[in-house]
């Protein structure tokens, strides 16, 4: 039985570029389920273009080397690299981005453009690849796209994947200072965290940017504290990937709305 080569970009929890036979859904259930080296938590990989060649990757060779088992089985996964994968990636390349629950239900989401946003507010984001850090910013998320991954810019990568968390730090912490006993909306942190972070924020006008924590915890994170989407930016691009509203994944997908 002839199966389809694909390729693969692990984005959470590690980065990897794979070659597989499986389609996306078989690839979700396989690495959160279905192989010895157990995994448990979250997996957001994109599909890249199976034509896709960078000299930095022995792709050619590896896709000539995917073949199925004797028995006829097709081949989950060939390891391709897992160092430097992202920046080494053209975002053009990239086909849709799948999200996994723990369980291996999975959603594929096709990219759009980067939308327009409002400034004047004070944003939460979650670096995801390859920088991991929660990060609290007055920056939109293009605005942020490009300050990560300028080279000028001692905090930034070649390449970055990250996605914006749906809070409101201003509301929250009013709420906090009248109720010191409200949960954190972010699971891995401290309600005084944040608001120890968004006073810093407020009293120094020049600051764009305030790290919050060293790991964003993307496994404590539900899919459902997701706003608007996920976003790639490299050398200047933008590239965004809409998650669809909770009531059209409900109906899709109920598996995964039921456990994201």
């Amino acid at each position: 039985m002839e199966y389809k080569n694909r390729l693969y970009m692990v984005l959470y929890p590690n980065q990897s570029l794979i070659a597989s036979q499986y389609d996306p859904e078989m690839f979700a259930r396989h690495y959160t389920s279905g192989s010895s080296r157990h995994y448990s938590g979250k997996l957001i990989f994109a599909e890249v273009d199976a034509d896709y060649r960078n000299d930095f990757f022995d792709i050619e060779k590896i896709m000539k080397e995917l073949k199925p088992h004797d028995d006829g089985r097709p081949k989950a996964t060939k390891f391709i690299a897992s160092y430097r994968v992202l920046e080494h990636v053209e975002l053009s390349s990239l086909g849709k981005l799948y999200l996994s629950t723990e369980e291996g239900h999975c959603i594929g989401i096709e990219k759009g453009g980067c939308k327009d946003h409002q400034e004047g507010f004070v944003r939460v984001y979650a670096e995801i690849a390859p920088m991991h850090m929660l990060v609290m910013s007055r920056l939109t998320p293009p605005e942020f796209g490009k300050r990560i991954t300028d080279p000028s810019n001692n905090k930034s990568a070649p390449a970055q994947f990250f996605t914006q968390l749906d809070f409101n730090p201003a509301e929250f912490v009013k709420d906090f200072e009248k109720n010191p006993f409200i949960p954190s909306p972010v699971p891995s942190m401290h309600p005084s965290t944040i608001r120890d972070g968004f006073h810093e924020m407020m009293t120094h006008p020049d600051k764009k940017t305030k790290g919050m924590a060293l790991d964003s915890s993307m496994d404590n994170i539900s899919y459902r504290l997701i706003r608007n989407g996920f976003t790639f930016a490299a050398k200047g691009e933008c590239l965004f990937y809409p998650i669809p509203g909770h009531s059209e994944i409900e109906a899709e997908n109920f598996k995964f709305w039921r456990t994201m």
